[in-house]
């Protein structure tokens, strides 16, 4: 006596060439939208600080919080003691340390006129895509902050979350 498989209810009711292919296309959508949601990894470039600035870049990396602005801290791979990030893409707060003198910031009384957070000076620069750069100025190394639009209310207010470590660390 051979026995028949079992075809569920809702399956009885289609055509036999798609109940064929019910299974092979379920499973083929399922993998496409796994794969899909791997996406591509962000490029973000690591900086090659002097030596002096390295040693405050590695001092403030172990500073540096778990939680930024309701962020987990997620580093990048490679890991970098240069580059610290919060979040992920597209709302990922990117810090990097040891980063050269910001092109745009031509004088330094500009610096002079930016937000200050525990007395560390954060020179904002707008971004094409609506978030702003927030480069630490006045200190022994430029610590650059990118805040993407939408990851914060207040772009600044990651900086003045980060400025007690900033402080604390390079001089």
């Amino acid at each position: 006596m051979t026995r028949e498989p079992r075809v569920p209810r809702f399956l009885a009711a289609l055509p036999a060439p798609v109940r064929w292919l019910a299974v092979p296309l379920a499973l083929t959508c399922t993998v496409v939208v796994l794969i899909g949601s791997w996406g591509t990894p962000e490029k973000i470039e690591i900086p090659q600080p002097s030596a002096r600035a390295a040693g405050y870049c590695r001092a403030l990396a172990a500073a540096l919080p778990q939680e930024l602005l309701g962020h987990p801290r997620k580093d990048p791979k490679p890991a970098s003691p240069y580059v610290a990030a919060w979040g992920a893409p597209p709302q990922r707060i990117v810090l990097r340390c040891g980063v050269p003198h910001p092109e745009a910031l031509v004088d330094e009384k500009q610096a002079e006129i930016t937000p200050t957070f525990n007395d560390v000076t954060w020179w904002p620069e707008p971004l094409k895509d609506g978030g702003y750069r927030l480069t630490v100025t006045q200190r022994a190394a430029f610590v650059e902050l990118t805040v993407p639009r939408g990851a914060t209310p207040n772009p600044l207010e990651a900086g003045a979350a980060l400025s007690e470590a900033v402080a604390a660390t390079v001089p």
